[in-house]
């Protein structure tokens, strides 16, 4: 999915419950277009603590997704480290791949005969 579109799903999915809960809190009286002064109140109270507490949320999830991230790097330049060792360390020669294959022959022939 293309993150543009993605992002925007993500803002109004958050758009939508933040404006649902708020209107499930605050709003009691049908009886007007227009909000009552004590509603209006009560909706920016609301919006903006959501708004905050979201906001520290995405500081804190930021920063162990920071953590995670250059832990899971360190891992992975690690074995990447141990494997050029490990190749480097055991080099196939022409002998140790042609000593089975001389006594799979042997073997071959001991059954034939």
């Amino acid at each position: 999915m293309d993150p543009n579109l993605r992002n925007l799903k993500d803002f109004l999915t958050l758009y939508n419950r933040i404006t649902e809960l708020c209107f499930d809190r605050c709003v009691d009286n049908f009886n007007g277009r227009v909000l009552s002064n004590t509603e209006n109140i009560c909706v920016n109270h609301c919006v903006n603590k959501f708004a905050r507490f979201n906001q520290a949320m995405m500081k804190v999830y930021v920063e162990v997704q920071t953590q995670l991230n250059q832990k899971r790097l360190k891992e992975l330049e690690e074995q990447q480290k141990l494997l050029d060792q490990q190749s480097l360390q055991l080099p196939i020669s022409t002998t140790q791949i042609s000593a089975p294959l001389s006594t799979d022959q042997k073997i071959t022939e001991n059954l034939q005969a």
